[in-house]
């Protein structure tokens, strides 16, 4: 009984071990302040038709605050481009490393 916890207890801090190092290259999750912020346009007929919602999105900024990729996390589709265009012309706050932010862009018809 006493082997199969230390096996157990090896294997638990194994894991501890490898999921604490951050792979050279990979981008981690962090709130960057965003210091330029461009307003995405409203399609005008979604905004008359009463269509409106919130664009989920994920970044990778790079380390000078310049925006590198984005993908589309959930959203309407059709204010999606809307919402890519404006949050590409973004700058977030330098740091030391590139690194994923999380952004919801609110599309409001009645604003």
């Amino acid at each position: 009984m006493k082997k199969q916890r230390t096996g157990f207890r090896r294997l638990f801090y194994g894991f501890l071990l490898v999921s604490s190092f951050v792979l050279p290259g990979r981008a981690q999750e962090t709130e960057r302040k965003v210091i330029k912020k461009v307003e995405a346009q409203y399609p005008s007929i979604l905004r008359r038709r009463g269509i409106g919602g919130t664009v989920r999105l994920k970044v990778v900024v790079k380390a000078d605050g310049t925006v590198k990729d984005i993908d589309i996390l959930g959203g309407n589709a059709a204010l999606a481009d809307a919402a890519v265009e404006a949050v590409r012309q973004w700058k977030f706050s330098p740091a030391s490393a590139e690194s994923t932010v999380s952004v919801a862009v609110k599309f409001d018809p009645n604003s």
